[in-house]
């Protein structure tokens, strides 16, 4: 079995998306070998998991995005040829006409195009909208992220839901492995003096960083006198005022940016407290690292959220600035409570291994190939 999936997010720029790739990737790779699963575009050998750039060498990114911008805007049908001999073509919604011939898959990651269209640029919106005629409603399998993710998808675009098999996202093993050593070389090297409070993730409307910040600034004086808000993740499409209040020094917040790969898990193994209280996420990576690290996690009680968290969280309302206010008030004033939830995050994180999406997504591949041996057969016969 042949599965040629689509890799354009790992050439760009790009978040949560290019993590899944990137990982899975890999993983799929590690157990099947890299004939059996191959990329469209063919861009070469991977390099690091890098969001701000290409993972991929210069000259395999130019060559890459080239066939891409061909593949969508001329009548020729570059994937069909790019992607010959597969038998499962996995899309993304970067490619608006996918191949005739081989079974055709993808992964839902959230809804929130439909569900919170105010937080999304036009062209997301219309990108989303064009994977979901083009892609999802044809295809012949799909992944969702979480439960929470499938249903949404049933009930909102109306898919099958025998056509949907949930398979959770997975965490890096750096995540799992960080050390005292690695949390203290990150704090040196990014400054950080003080135990603090932390979030991760793209800078975007549906993060809801506004009542993180009003939240914080509403603790009490000696709760920010001991412990900063450190706020981490590259600039996507943030309200301005946002970004001017995360710009403005505000006493005990710190804007780090985008904070590369290698220090994620020094930095969130670190925290006293994880602190991610989105609007709504399809499996919420975040959460899963920092409960793979031991870290407190005060995150929402919505969306897929309490899913992935399960008992290792403490959940709010994330529209109640006062919720969020009390719940960090109630992490920080209790080592006890942290150390807790810190012990069950780890025991719940074991779910997110990326061997374990890997195997999963291997076996999905092959039902909807229409294989009737499972993984171990089908690596044997590659």
């Amino acid at each position: 079995m042949r599965v040629c999936i689509d890799a354009v997010p790992l050439g760009v720029r790009s978040a949560g998306i290019k993590n899944y790739l990137y990982h899975w990737i890999v993983h799929l790779r590690r157990l099947a070998g890299e004939e059996s699963i191959r990329l469209f575009p063919p861009f070469g050998r991977m390099g690091g998991l890098d969001h701000e750039h290409s993972v991929f060498g210069r000259l395999g990114t130019f060559a890459g995005l080239g066939s891409v911008f061909l593949a969508n805007r001329t009548p020729l049908r570059v994937v069909d040829w790019l992607a010959g001999g597969a038998d499962v073509f996995h899309a993304t919604n970067q490619v608006r006409r996918p191949p005739r011939r081989p079974r055709l898959t993808a992964t839902i990651h959230d809804l929130t195009a439909w569900l919170l269209p105010e937080t999304h640029t036009a062209g997301n919106r219309l990108a989303d909208n064009m994977f979901a005629e083009r892609v999802l409603r044809r295809a012949h399998g799909l992944i969702a992220v979480s439960e929470h993710t499938k249903a949404d998808a049933v009930r909102v675009l109306k898919l099958d839901p025998a056509k949907i098999q949930v398979i959770y996202s997975g965490v890096a093993a750096g995540f799992f492995e960080a050390t005292p050593d690695a949390v203290e070389a990150v704090r040196v090297r990014l400054g950080l003096k003080r135990p603090y409070i932390l979030f991760v993730g793209t800078l975007e409307p549906r993060k809801n960083l506004d009542a993180l910040l009003d939240a914080y600034v509403a603790l009490s004086a000696s709760l920010r006198e001991e412990f900063e808000l450190v706020v981490a993740g590259p600039t996507g499409w943030a309200d301005p005022r946002t970004m001017a209040r995360l710009s403005a020094a505000l006493p005990g917040v710190r804007l780090l940016g985008y904070v590369p790969e290698p220090d994620l898990p020094g930095l969130t193994a670190g925290a006293a407290v994880m602190a991610y209280p989105s609007l709504y996420e399809g499996f919420g990576f975040p959460v899963a690292q920092a409960m793979a690290c031991g870290v407190a996690v005060l995150t929402s009680a919505t969306s897929s959220l309490p899913e992935v968290a399960g008992q290792a969280a403490l959940l709010v309302d994330p529209r109640s600035v006062a919720e969020v206010r009390d719940g960090l008030t109630r992490l920080l004033l209790s080592p006890d409570l942290r150390q807790r939830l810190g012990a069950l995050g780890r025991q719940q994180a074991q779910r997110y291994r990326w061997e374990a999406c890997a195997a999963r997504s291997l076996e999905f591949f092959a039902r909807v190939a229409g294989a009737v041996e499972r993984h171990t057969s089908i690596e044997a016969e590659s």
